[in-house]
């Protein structure tokens, strides 16, 4: 468990953590924080690369399409797509778009279009957005990147209700989980499925697990005698990020788990002149094998990406609304503190996705030493492999 790459988050995992946790005071910060930490650490088995993903993967042809119209090398670049892939009118597209978009990229791909054009650019915009990079299939609407601000702006701002009630704060939890395992089933690393027990059970763990880090702290906090009201209610305002943030990367391991058990496809790395070769002979990329090393990096990117996103969401909007609920302006209008809450929470929301999205790149390159033994020696170029982290 010392090196990265050989980090595996299972249900003994799991197990230990709750192990520990028992060990200390049921209603003690250090218990309830402890999960927060503990889920944190073993996110951290991230490792940098230098691609992004492109869903238009999956359309026929053995052409690649440019990864993005952006320099996807530099971490703005890699903003500036997600934005692309977040972007909220690529919801309306139609299906006859949609068909007509997928014909444009596979011309492309084909050979049919000779170079990029700015309508092409835009079907790739819309096909990466809706289609998933493993099955070719739309991404059901609510659970798509692009349908992510939307998605979330009802159930965040019903946590972050001031003053909840503990029937109001299980409700939320319960239904921000809901919402959370609908995307990480729909957007996972379809090379290994997940099954419907699996699902079933990473459900009623992470429903249990936000539910107690929620309720557990609105209890404790009103219980800290040495700090001031004030303080109180910042510190009660902070608890819906808790809940999200532990139960949210808690979330991603236990719903992709089989991938960390069974493995994911990686692909040997290559160069734009190798890649133009293989296309030319009208070969397509093979895949070396399943890695289970893969897998843990890619989950782990993607719980800690979760963490981050998270953080901006549930941090910045209780933390204005505080201050603003002590404004004369807002103490004569209370009935504005909803729509000024979601406000805050729909402009937090809309900057926030882009750079979450952008810390790790969608498609890894790695070092082949860095996966298991079978690896080592089939690396394309400087011994590089590379796969898809899923979102």
């Amino acid at each position: 468990m010392l090196r990265c790459e050989e980090v595996h988050f299972t249900p003994s995992t799991l197990g230990a953590a709750n192990a520990i946790a028992s060990l200390l005071s049921p209603q003690s910060l250090v218990t309830q924080t402890f999960i927060v930490v503990f889920v944190a650490q073993q996110a951290r088995v991230a490792l940098i690369a230098r691609l992004l993903v492109t869903m238009s993967a999956s359309l026929p042809g053995n052409r690649d399409l440019p990864a993005s119209q952006y320099d996807l090398s530099t971490y703005w670049g890699r903003v500036r797509h997600s934005a692309d892939l977040a972007d909220p009118r690529t919801l309306v597209v139609s299906k006859a778009g949609l068909d007509h978009a997928k014909q444009l990229v596979s011309s492309y791909k084909q050979g049919t279009s000779p170079s990029m054009t700015p309508e092409l650019w835009q079907a790739k915009k819309i096909v990466d957005s809706t289609l998933h990079p493993d099955t070719g299939q739309p991404v059901f609407l609510p659970f798509r990147m692009s349908c992510f601000v939307i998605s979330n702006l009802v159930v965040t701002a019903g946590m972050l209700t001031p003053n909840l009630s503990t029937t109001g704060t299980l409700a939320w939890q319960i239904t921000n989980q809901s919402l959370n395992v609908a995307i990480n089933a729909s957007n996972a690393n379809k090379s290994t499925p997940i099954s419907t027990s699996t699902m079933v059970k990473s459900y009623f763990l992470a429903v249990g697990a936000s539910c107690s880090v929620a309720l557990g702290l609105n209890a404790l906090v009103p219980r800290l005698k040495r700090l001031s009201p004030k303080t109180k209610m910042v510190l009660g305002r902070l608890v819906p990020f808790a809940a999200v943030a532990s139960a949210g990367a808690l979330n991603v391991f236990l719903m992709r788990g089989e991938e960390i058990r069974k493995g994911i496809d990686v692909f040997p790395f290559e160069s734009e002149v190798t890649k133009q070769e293989r296309e030319a002979k009208g070969q397509e990329l093979q895949s070396l094998g399943k890695s289970k090393k893969a897998a843990a990096i890619a989950v782990g990117e993607t719980a800690l990406s979760r963490v981050i996103n998270a953080t901006p969401i549930m941090v910045i909007p209780p933390l204005v609304l505080v201050r603003l609920q002590q404004t004369e302006w807002l103490k004569r209008r209370p009935k504005l503190a909803l729509p000024v809450n979601l406000g805050l929470i729909l402009t937090t929301s809309i900057f926030a996705l882009p750079l979450a999205l952008a810390v790790f790149p969608q498609r890894q390159a790695v070092s082949a030493r860095s996966l298991e033994d079978q690896f080592w020696n089939k690396g394309g170029e400087e011994g590089m492999v590379e796969f898809n982290r899923g979102i």
